[in-house]
């Protein structure tokens, strides 16, 4: 758990992110929150948000939640109304929701189902969620939209399939895309493209799907010598959500320790 002191840099900031209560998204909701913003976490896991409103930090207060079902679009509609009457404004929002949602990892054993579940989450959600933020963003001539994709949308992934590649890959395409036509009002698009970050979820996925040799084997190959953790992460998102950012847009940027370029 992060627990550096709060600073003021996003101060005045209101931020929502999608599937935060737990792993990489409550890293970045936390990182945010210190740094001053008002941050609004939706998940539809309801122990997960309980611990969230349990935060003891200094910027615990800066954290609130909202359980909700983030492949039900009317349910998303309705919290982001809510949200916003809340706020007033969204200056920030963080499409984190996404998984592979262990479907099957040869592409001859995906389904029709398995491919359109892992895109409603992955691809769909950020395309629905973006279009109800930016209206609040071009009315205050200012925004940053921070996607979570993915070093297999660049490069392939050797224990995700072909389906979650499939959208992390359209979502750096669709980031290119808003940073293009929003860039005038005042709003930057980023994605941050990490490699394996060893949350519980990948933890279970890397042990599940390769042998302890091909994981030492991948790791060798990593020029930093060590997987991501969710620090490394959040602390890229929370720079690209930043004001200090506002000419950093459009980039589709690795955090992997630099395994894009050695594999």
């Amino acid at each position: 758990m992060m627990t550096e002191p709060i600073t003021n840099s996003l101060k005045g900031c209101n931020a929502i992110i999608t599937a935060g209560g737990s792993g990489l998204g409550k890293g970045i909701a936390q990182k945010l929150a210190s740094q001053g913003a008002l941050v609004f976490v939706w998940d539809k896991d309801k122990k997960s948000l309980l611990d969230m409103e349990g935060i003891n930090a200094p910027y615990g207060s800066n954290i609130h939640t909202e359980e909700v079902d983030l492949i039900e679009i009317l349910a998303v509609k309705n919290v982001y109304e809510k949200t916003l009457a809340k706020a007033k404004k969204i200056d920030i929002l963080i499409n984190n929701a996404g998984g592979s949602l262990h479907t099957p990892f040869r592409f001859l054993d995906q389904s029709a189902d398995d491919w359109t579940r892992v895109l409603n989450l992955n691809l769909m959600l950020t395309v629905q969620l973006t279009q109800l933020v930016l209206p609040s963003m071009i009315e205050n001539h200012y925004g940053r939209i921070v996607n979570l994709g993915s070093k297999a949308g660049r490069y392939g992934s050797l224990f995700a399939g072909a389906n979650y590649v499939a959208a992390k890959g359209a979502i750096h395409s669709l980031t290119l895309q808003i940073a293009q036509e929003f860039g005038p009002h005042g709003i930057t698009c980023n994605a941050v493209c990490p490699g394996a970050v060893l949350t519980p979820r990948v933890r279970g996925l890397l042990k599940e799907r390769q042998s302890e040799d091909q994981r030492q084997k991948i790791l060798n190959e990593i020029p930093v010598r060590r997987h991501g953790e969710v620090e490394d992460v959040a602390n890229t998102v929370a720079f690209l959500a930043s004001r200090e950012a506002e000419f950093i847009t459009g980039v589709l940027l690795d955090v992997n320790g630099g395994q894009g370029m050695s594999t």
